[in-house]
């Protein structure tokens, strides 16, 4: 403090964001002080313009302040100004808040998609099977005996070409076209298109 020429005491110019930097690279805590005094209200109002959520506007804030204390060594006043220097801080910083919740959103959002369990009517569907086997019965007595034996041993009996064909006593190819002939009129008698 200086005496003016009236005698009374003046107080000093308030110390530039630049002066407060310099000081709290060295440690000083009152310089943090009052550089948080000067700038918190800007620095919040653009973090909270981005991130709209004011609890997680004031969390970044915070992280942005404690950047502000461990890092103030880092700023070069001949690149740009304090104010310069620490908004921009600000404004990574809450995109970085932005891109780490849309990840997560993202994540959430694959994952439900993922386990979301899709209704099934069971009953509908039993009914359709039961409607769908009687139209294949209906339909298998519309074919030969011949014919008939070799479908039930081949698709309902699982066996395969060769060994119908053993246990029917008849050459392969016979099979084949036994086959062949009842699947072609079980698709027409199904109305199945080819």
């Amino acid at each position: 403090m200086t005496a003016d020429p009236a005698g009374e005491l003046a107080s000093a110019a308030p110390a530039t964001k630049e002066e407060l930097l310099a000081r709290v690279a060295q440690g000083d805590q009152s310089a943090f002080g009052e550089l948080y005094d000067q700038i918190s209200p800007r620095v919040l109002g653009l973090v909270r313009r981005l991130l709209i959520d004011h609890a997680q506007s004031e969390e970044v804030t915070q992280e942005i302040f404690l950047e502000i204390w461990q890092s103030a060594a880092r700023y070069e006043p001949t690149r740009g100004g304090a104010s310069t220097w620490i908004l921009t801080m600000a404004h990574r910083r809450a995109v970085d808040r932005i891109r780490s919740s849309q990840a997560g959103r993202d994540r959430d959002t694959k994952i439900g998609i993922r386990d979301l369990a899709v209704a099934y009517d069971h009953v509908a569907e039993t009914v359709e099977v039961r409607i769908e086997h009687e139209r294949v019965e209906k339909a298998m007595t519309r074919l030969t005996q011949l014919q008939r034996q070799a479908v039930s041993l081949a698709y309902y009996g699982g066996f395969s070409h060769s060994e119908v064909a053993d246990m029917l006593h008849i050459p392969l190819g016979t099979v084949k076209t036994r086959l062949r002939d009842g699947l072609i009129r079980l698709r027409d008698e199904l109305g199945v298109a080819s």
